[in-house]
C-alpha cells in the first residue's frame, strides 16, 4: 500500500475516534483499529512520522508515542535503517467474522469514562516468560498440597462456604492478624483485616469510599500504573509526585494545597525498588494527620527480602489512624489466586465492610479456608522462605548476566525485594522501542518511561523480572536483550 493511501485510511478512522480523548490516543485507536481490520495488511509500511504528522496536522512527537506503543504491543515491527512495518500478529490470528473495533465513540455505547478506561489501559495480553516483571514462578508453588486444602473446604460444610459473604472467612483474618504482628510490627485486630479479590479492588474501594469525584490523590512517579489507572477512573485529580533517593518527596507547595488521598509502596516501590527513609515516613505521617489526608500504604511484595534488614510498615509506625494497609498473595503464592487484604483504622471498618459488601460482594470462602490453614500450619512461610533463595539465585544471575556486558550503560535499581528489577539507561536510548525489538524477538521487558504519569520526569531504561525464569535460561535472554540495546548506542 503506498504511503498516500496509508496515510487517507489513518485520516478516515481518525474521524471515528471521539474528539474528547487526547490526539495520541486517537491516533494510536486510529492505527490499531486498521491493523485489526486488516485495513493495514502485514508487511505494510507506514509513513515516515514526520510526513505523517505534516499530513494529519498534528505534532511528530504525537506520532512516535503512538508509534512507540503499537511497536511495544506488537502490532508494527521496526526495520533498522528501513521503518516501520505492521507485523504479521493479527494476520496470523483467526479472522473475526466482522471487524470489531475495540473501543468505540460514544454513539457505539462506551461512556467517555469508559473510552477513557479503555485508551489508557497499560495491562500486557503477555503475561509470562524473561523477563515479565510482577510474575512470580507459578510452577514452583505447591499446587497439590493446595489443591488437597481447597477440596477439603469445598466438600466441608457447603452451605456455610459456598455463599456470599461481607465479612470474610474468620480464621483466614486471625491468621493474617497474628502474621502481621510478627512480621510487619502490626498490632491489629481480626476485625480490622478485609479480605477483598485483588489489589485493584481495594484501589476502587478506597477511592469510592474516601474521596468525592474531582478530589486530589497523589501517587509516586514513577509508579504503578494499574493504582493510577484505578484512581483516574474513579474521576479523581491524579497528581504523580517524584521520587529522589529517599523515595516520595513532596515539596512545601505541594503540601500547601493536600491530597485527600497519597498512593505509595514505601517499602519497595514499584517500580524502583527505592525504600522509603524513616526521616520521609515520619514526616509523611505528620503531614498526613495535620492535613486530614489518607495514606494507602501497598505492601504488594514486601514477603520476598533478599536481605536481614525488615523495613517497619507505615500502618505500624502510624498512632493516629492515617494508613489503609494493603497486602497481596498474588505475588508470593500465584496472581490467579485474585486474594489481598486490607487493615483498616478502626473508625473505618464498619463502613468499609459495608461499601465492600454493597460494590463488589464477597466470595471465595473454600480459598479463604484453604489460605487460613496454609498459614496457620506454616506451609506459606515455608513457601516464602523456599522462594527467596530460589528468587535470590535468579535476580543475581540476571545482575551478573546485565552488567557484565553493558557496564556504565546502565544503572540497576532495587533488588533488596520483589520480583524485579529496573536497569536505568545512562544513554539516550528509547526504551519503548527497545522492549518492542526484544519482544519481537522473544524477550519480554517494560520500558521504565511507560511507569511515568508526568512526561517532564521521563527516564528511560527496562523494568526487568527474575522470579518466573529458571536460572539457565537467564543469560540467553539477556544476550538477545543486549544485542537489541547495542544496536541502539
Amino acid at each position: 500500500m503506498e504511503p498516500r493511501l496509508v496515510i487517507e485510511v489513518l485520516a478516515q478512522y481518525l474521524e471515528r475516534q471521539p474528539e474528547t480523548v487526547k490526539l495520541r490516543i486517537r491516533l494510536y485507536m486510529a492505527l490499531r483499529t486498521a491493523i485489526l481490520d486488516r485495513v493495514l495488511k502485514q508487511g505494510t509500511k507506514l509513513p515516515p512520522t514526520r510526513l505523517l504528522a505534516d499530513e494529519l496536522d498534528m505534532g511528530r512527537n504525537t506520532v512516535v508515542r503512538a508509534y512507540e506503543q503499537l511497536l511495544v504491543e506488537g502490532y508494527l515491527e521496526g526495520r533498522v535503517g528501513d521503518g516501520t512495518y505492521v507485523s504479521g500478529i493479527v494476520d496470523s490470528a483467526s479472522k473475526p467474522d466482522t471487524p470489531k473495533r475495540l473501543i468505540g465513540t460514544r454513539r457505539e455505547g462506551l461512556s467517555r469514562r469508559g473510552t477513557s478506561i479503555a485508551s489508557q489501559a497499560a495491562s500486557s495480553a503477555i503475561q509470562h516468560g524473561a523477563f515479565m516483571p510482577g510474575v512470580p514462578a507459578v510452577d514452583l508453588f505447591p499446587f497439590n498440597l493446595w489443591r488437597r486444602l481447597v477440596g477439603k473446604y469445598i466438600h466441608a460444610d457447603q452451605s456455610r462456604l459456598l455463599n456470599y459473604t461481607h465479612l470474610g472467612f474468620g480464621p483466614l483474618k486471625v491468621a493474617l492478624a497474628n502474621y502481621l504482628r510478627v512480621t510487619r510490627m502490626m498490632t491489629v485486630d481480626p476485625k480490622q483485616v478485609l479480605i477483598i479479590n485483588g489489589s485493584h479492588q481495594g484501589f476502587d474501594l478506597c477511592a469510592r469510599m474516601l474521596a468525592d469525584h474531582g478530589d486530589r490523590v497523589w501517587i509516586e512517579d514513577p509508579g504503578y500504573w494499574g493504582a493510577r489507572n484505578v484512581l483516574h477512573a474513579a474521576g479523581l485529580d491524579v497528581r504523580p509526585i517524584p521520587l529522589d533517593a529517599k523515595g516520595l518527596a513532596p515539596t512545601p507547595e505541594d503540601w500547601a494545597q493536600p491530597p485527600r488521598m497519597i498512593f505509595t509502596s514505601p517499602s519497595s516501590q514499584y517500580p524502583t525498588g527505592v525504600v522509603l527513609s524513616l526521616d520521609r515516613r515520619l514526616e509523611l505521617l505528620e503531614n498526613a494527620h495535620q492535613s486530614g489526608s489518607w495514606i494507602i500504604e501497598d505492601d504488594y511484595d514486601n514477603e520476598l527480602r533478599y536481605d536481614e534488614r525488615p523495613v517497619a510498615s507505615l500502618f505500624g509506625l502510624c498512632r493516629r489512624q492515617r494508613v489503609i494497609y494493603m497486602g497481596t498473595f498474588s505475588k508470593v503464592m500465584y496472581p490467579g489466586i485474585r486474594l489481598a487484604y486490607m487493615v483498616l483504622p478502626e473508625d473505618l471498618v464498619d463502613a468499609f465492610v459495608i461499601g465492600n459488601s454493597e460494590l463488589y460482594r464477597g466470595g471465595r470462602m473454600p480459598e479463604q479456608a484453604a489460605l487460613a490453614e496454609f498459614i496457620d500450619e506454616g506451609y506459606f512461610t515455608a513457601h516464602i522462605k523456599r522462594m527467596r533463595g530460589i528468587y535470590q539465585g535468579r535476580r543475581d544471575a540476571l545482575r551478573e548476566a546485565m552488567e557484565s556486558r553493558l557496564g556504565d550503560v546502565v544503572t540497576v535499581s532495587g533488588g533488596h525485594a520483589g520480583l524485579q528489577l529496573v536497569y536505568r539507561f545512562n544513554r539516550p536510548i528509547d526504551d519503548t522501542l527497545v522492549a518492542a525489538q526484544a519482544l519481537a524477538k522473544g524477550v519480554v521487558s517494560r520500558p521504565l518511561s511507560m511507569y511515568y504519569a508526568n512526561p517532564e520526569s521521563w527516564q528511560t531504561g527496562l523494568n526487568l523480572g527474575f522470579a518466573a525464569v529458571p536460572e539457565k535460561s537467564i543469560v540467553p535472554a539477556v544476550e538477545t536483550l543486549v544485542r537489541v540495546i547495542e544496536s541502539h548506542l
